[in-house]
């Protein structure tokens, strides 16, 4: 029996065998694959051949000195058995649809056929898959009646011979319970299927959840951005009016001062430009009209200081910033949003690290200068002691990703096989103007 075939889409399962209400009933076997299909008329053609040879055997007399009319009896009962025995196979491919029908059927043919037992056999497991004791009651009673009329009555018959009641009785016995390993087997084959069906069904879901957590995750990241991004923006635009207000009404301002002026708001001009162009296309959270209040100044990379203090508790944290113009942290050179980024790459790093490897050393490497990239490295070694398997749901690194996306640079992270863990990230440095 094929006990893990996949399940087929709803369209190719049977609704229930016929005649049975579909709310009762539960949903049909999976559809078969050409070789699952193809050993089961084997297996019963090879069981009934098997059959009928015994057969032959049992009735044929040893000696070979027979009367005619015997012959001509026993050679009409074994063309009779064999073509019996082929009838019941062509019913085989109608098992699915009529479990119970053919189940009886080719039970109650091996009452004067043994070559049927092989398709009587591959029915009664079938009837059985669909664990419902009204479908496989019938099969049972056809069999031992099958069985008590065979040795009771066929057998004796044309060997003119009569059998005794003990030896119907162990006839009878052995049917029952080769009737009962089918039924057994059905029941199991039935059980295993609808178990694998549950599981993938489950496996789907989660899946199906895992998704919509991954979006929700992108979505929220978005909208955070889009609120940061949406300060800034307010920020930079009241310096320009304020400036440009500023020329407009003040006559008594030099040269130098008109000039000054002038190129603050350029400056901010172009950050709002290059800012805004990050944030097309993200929305922020809150229905129209919906208050939604204005997030406190973001952290910038020059407050890198401050996650290192607060990691140290948990682990042993180095900044090497040799990578970097004059081998310090930057103040202004950096774009605000490449360095809020920047601290975040850092933050959830740190933040992994503290979770998943507490005690172990940290380096933060920054290197870069305008005009190019900014890369951030993060990397732990394996952790001291063990993790106080702090719970999260692995969504951090997705999200962080995403903020760098849009940030217009890339992010990679990788596990090492000694229990090591890399994070880096690439950010543009634009040149100040």
């Amino acid at each position: 029996m094929q006990l893990a075939a996949p399940s087929p889409p709803a369209s190719r399962r049977g609704a229930g065998p016929a005649g049975a209400s579909p709310a009762l009933s539960p949903p049909g076997p999976p559809a078969l694959r050409p070789w699952s299909r193809t050993w089961r008329y084997l297996a019963a053609a090879g069981i009934a051949f098997l059959m009928w040879i015994f057969t032959s055997v049992d009735l044929l007399p040893q000696d070979g000195a027979v009367p005619t009319e015997v012959e001509a009896r026993m050679g009409v009962a074994l063309l009779l058995d064999g073509l019996l025995g082929i009838f019941a196979l062509l019913l085989l491919p109608l098992r699915r649809r009529y479990p119970a029908v053919i189940g009886v059927v080719t039970g109650l043919l091996t009452g004067v056929s043994a070559a049927a037992l092989g398709a009587a056999a591959v029915a009664a497991v079938s009837a059985a898959t669909w664990r419902r004791w009204r479908l496989v009651l019938p099969v049972v009673l056809a069999w031992v009646a099958a069985t008590v009329v065979y040795e009771g009555l066929w057998r004796p018959s044309l060997l003119e011979d009569t059998s005794t009641t003990a030896f119907v009785i162990l006839s009878s016995s052995i049917a029952v319970g080769v009737v009962a390993t089918c039924i057994a087997t059905g029941f199991y084959v039935g059980a295993r299927r609808e178990l694998l069906s549950t599981l993938r069904q489950r496996a789907e879901t989660a899946e199906r959840e895992q998704a919509l957590k991954a979006e929700a995750a992108r979505e929220a990241e978005r909208t955070r951005i889009a609120r940061e991004m949406h300060d800034v923006l307010a920020h930079r635009i009241s310096l320009v009016a304020m400036h440009a207000g500023a020329l407009a009404y003040r006559t008594d301002l030099s040269r130098e001062e008109t000039a000054e002026a002038a190129g603050v708001i350029q400056h901010n001009a172009h950050l709002a430009l290059s800012e805004l162009r990050q944030v097309l296309g993200v929305l922020r959270a809150g229905s129209p009209g919906e208050h939604v209040a204005p997030e406190p100044p973001q952290p910038e990379l020059a407050q890198v200081t401050e996650l290192v203090a607060a990691a140290s508790p948990h682990v042993d944290v180095t900044v090497d910033a040799a990578g970097l113009p004059e081998g310090r942290l930057p103040a202004r050179e950096l774009p605000a949003t490449t360095s809020r980024t920047a601290y975040r790459v850092v933050q959830e790093a740190l933040t992994n690290a503290s979770k998943h490897a507490p005690g172990s050393a940290v380096v933060v490497r920054l290197a870069g200068a305008p005009g190019g990239l900014l890369t951030v490295e993060v990397v732990n070694g394996p952790p001291s002691r063990t993790a106080p398997g702090t719970p999260g749901a692995g969504l951090g690194l997705l999200g962080l990703g995403e903020r760098v996306e849009l940030a217009g640079g890339a992010l990679e992270h990788d596990a090492g096989p000694d229990g090591s863990f890399t994070v880096r990230a690439w950010l543009p440095w634009e040149e100040s103007t």
